[in-house]
């Protein structure tokens, strides 16, 4: 996998506290830090949008139900949110 490189400008009370953070944490460095952080962000993102999508879907159903079909439906969307996620 390449990477590109970005620049990233920080106030200096915060690139401290970053420091810190990242001494505090075991971090080896910023870099590793920040593309973890990235990276649990996208998630956390990802997550949202998969349960604003089981939410509309749960919700546009004109008919009714059973809790077995809305399970099967649940555990489905979670199976590919997993794969998302690998």
């Amino acid at each position: 996998m390449t990477t590109e490189m970005i620049t990233l400008k920080l106030e200096k009370q915060f690139l401290a506290d970053l420091d810190r953070v990242v001494r505090q944490a075991g971090y080896h460095n910023r870099t590793e830090f920040i593309r973890n952080a990235l990276r649990e962000q996208i998630d956390k993102m990802k997550m949202k949008q998969a349960m604003l999508e089981l939410v509309s879907l749960k919700g546009s159903s004109k008919k009714h139900i059973t809790e077995g079909e809305y399970e099967r439906v649940r555990r489905s969307a979670f199976e590919q949110l997993e794969k998302q996620f690998k």
